[in-house]
């Protein structure tokens, strides 16, 4: 009987443990709070996730009219040609998603940008992504792709943080691509 008392504290203790730590903030503070560590999947409401602030995939054939324009300021609002990171949903949509970098390429409205997301697994040969390389909003300095076939309405309180602006060669390049793509204007 106390082998079995044991156990059960053992496993109380080992549950106690890692609900614990997954409670505790990882990442940096930005807009909003604390964000998860990159790549981190969420479970708990975040800004982005939920709500009118949700982060919502969008078909990008159904998407008319799109002005990809590159207008980056450090201003703390999300631009075109910014590199910021939000909660985007997983492609199984069931609620679950992570915390990770996207690319905003265009205005919806006064409270949501366009973005497509960005990966740091490597595309090579995939029709879908396109290669930025490496730059600052990888603290790893990894290279990173981007996901030209998904598309996500980002609501501006969603952001968490501005992680960098992209060149204007490397957006243009990005522009170009969704322009053949989809059909939208990409404006020089």
């Amino acid at each position: 009987m106390s082998a079995l008392l044991s156990a059960i504290a053992a496993i109380a203790k080992a549950l106690s443990s890692s609900s614990s730590r997954a409670g505790t903030p990882q990442g940096t503070a930005g807009r909003g709070g604390v964000r998860p560590a990159a790549g981190t999947a969420t479970l708990e409401p975040t800004p982005g996730h939920g709500g009118a602030t949700e982060t919502i995939e969008l078909d990008p054939r159904s998407v008319r009219a799109l002005r990809v324009a590159y207008a980056p300021h450090r201003d703390g609002a999300p631009d075109a040609g910014e590199i910021v990171w939000t909660w985007v949903p997983y492609a199984e949509r069931d609620g679950r998603g992570k915390d990770r970098p996207v690319l905003v390429i265009a205005t919806q409205s006064a409270e949501r940008v366009y973005a497509v997301k960005l990966t740091s697994k490597s595309h090579d040969g995939d029709r879908d992504f396109l290669s930025l390389g490496s730059g600052p909003w990888d603290g790893q300095g990894r290279e990173s792709w981007v996901d030209i076939d998904q598309l996500y309405s980002v609501h501006v309180s969603g952001v968490r943080r501005e992680a960098a602006a992209l060149d204007r060669n490397r957006f243009e390049r990005v522009a170009s691509v969704l322009e053949r793509r989809f059909g939208w204007t990409a404006a020089a």
